[in-house]
C-alpha cells in the first residue's frame, strides 16, 4: 500500500533494509513542510522490537542542482558526523544515498524529537525553563563547532567577510529595486571591515531558529548544514542576533531568549576563541543586510511569475524591516540592542 501511494517508498524500504541494521522495513512515509531548498521526509524503521524513528533528507526530485553556495548533500552529511564527534548535538547519519539505492542524492539519519518553530519556543510554557539557558548553549555548541579541524574536513569554499559584501552586492544591484539604506550599509560595512581574520575555521552559515531542534532541556540537535563553508567563526556569533530571528523579542539579542554576553561567556568557556564584540556586530550588519536582500530576490520571484505562492510575497515585503533594523544598528539610539 505503501509504495501505491508513494513510489519511492519501495526503493526506500530496500535501502533500510540493506543498511539499518535490524530493519525490516520502512513505514508511515511522510513529507514534511519544513525545508526550503531540499526534501525532507520522515518515516520509522520498522524492527522486530521498536521501531527507529528515521528523516530522509533528499535534493529535489533526487536530483542535485548545481549551487555557488550550497554543499552537496553527501558533503552535509560528512560535516554532521565531524560535528557529532567534537561534541555538537547532531543526528546520526545513518547512511549516505548511493546510485544502487535508486533514491538520488541525500541521506537518513535519526530523527530528533523538539521543536524548530521560534514562536512555540519563545512563547510557550513548555520551553520556559530552557529559554534562559539557550544564548550559553548556543555560545557552547558554536565552541565546539569552530573546533572541528579543518584537516579533517571535505572540500568547503572559503568565504571571508570581503567576499560576502561583494557576493550581495552584486545580488542587490540586479534586482533594480533601489534602497538607500542597503546602500548606506554596505558602505558602513566597507569602511568598518576589520582586517580579515587569519584564524579561519568551520562555520556551519546558518545557525539561527529554525535549524536549532530545542526541547524543554535545551538545544537537541543543529540542523542543515548546507551553507557550510570556512570563514570567521564571529560570522555564525552575529547571524543568530540578527533581529529578524529574534520574532519580536528585541531585547533579546540572541534568538529572542538570551543576552549576547551570555553567548560569549559560554562561547569561551567551552574552548572558543576570545570574543570581539565588534567582528560580531559587522557580522550582524551584514547579517542583516544580507536577510534584507534575500527578501528582495523573493520579490523578484514573485514579480516574474516564477513563484507566485504567497510566502514569497509576505517574505519579500520584509525587506523593509531590515532596513528598520539597520538603521538601529548604525545610529543607535539610548540602549538600542
Amino acid at each position: 500500500m505503501e509504495a501505491e501511494r508513494n513510489p519511492m517508498a519501495a526503493a526506500l524500504t530496500q535501502t533500510v533494509l540493506r543498511h539499518i541494521n535490524g530493519a525490516t522495513g520502512a513505514d508511515g512515509l511522510k513529507r514534511l513542510s519544513g525545508g526550503a531548498s531540499q526534501e525532507t521526509w520522515s518515516f520509522d524503521a520498522t524492527t522486530e522490537g521498536q521501531p527507529i524513528p528515521l528523516i530522509l533528507r533528499r535534493a529535489p526530485g533526487g536530483e542535485r542542482a548545481p549551487s555557488a553556495t550550497a554543499v552537496p548533500l553527501e558533503t552535509e552529511a560528512q560535516l554532521i558526523g565531524l560535528a557529532g564527534a567534537a561534541g555538537v548535538p547532531v543526528p546520526t547519519v545513518r547512511h549516505t544515498l548511493s546510485a544502487e539505492d535508486g533514491l538520488g542524492h541525500g541521506f537518513i539519519m535519526d530523527r530528533i524529537t523538539g521543536e524548530t518553530i521560534a514562536r512555540k519556543i519563545l512563547r510557550d510554557d513548555e520551553f520556559a525553563d530552557a529559554r534562559p539557558k539557550l544564548a550559553r548553549q548556543c555560545g557552547e555548541i558554536l565552541a565546539r563547532l569552530h573546533s572541528v579541524d579543518k584537516k579533517s574536513l571535505p572540500p568547503l569554499r572559503t568565504s571571508p567577510a570581503r567576499s560576502e559584501i561583494d557576493q550581495y552586492l552584486g545580488v542587490y544591484k540586479t534586482h533594480g529595486h533601489p534602497h538607500p539604506v542597503f546602500d548606506l550599509a554596505l558602505r558602513w560595512l566597507k569602511e568598518n571591515a576589520a582586517p580579515e581574520t587569519t584564524a579561519h575555521t568551520l562555520v556551519h552559515g546558518d545557525f539561527r531558529h529554525g535549524n536549532l531542534m530545542i526541547g524543554p532541556d535545551g538545544i537537541r540537535a543543529v540542523l542543515d548544514w548546507e551553507l557550510a563553508h570556512i570563514g570567521d567563526p564571529m560570522e555564525d556569533l552575529g547571524w543568530i542576533c540578527v533581529n529578524s530571528w529574534r520574532f519580536g523579542n528585541i531585547d533579546l539579542p540572541v534568538g529572542g531568549f538570551g543576552r549576547r554576553e551570555d553567548m560569549f561567556e559560554g562561547y569561551e568557556a567551552a574552548g572558543g576563541a576570545k570574543v570581539d564584540p565588534a567582528r560580531v556586530k559587522f557580522w550582524e550588519v551584514l547579517g542583516t543586510l544580507k536577510w534584507g536582500i534575500m527578501c528582495t530576490i523573493m520579490v523578484t520571484a514573485f514579480k516574474s511569475g516564477a513563484d507566485r505562492s504567497v510566502e514569497r510575497a509576505t517574505i519579500g515585503r520584509r525587506s523593509s524591516e531590515t532596513e528598520i533594523d539597520l538603521l538601529r544598528l548604525l545610529a543607535p539610539r539610548g540602549k538600542e540592542a
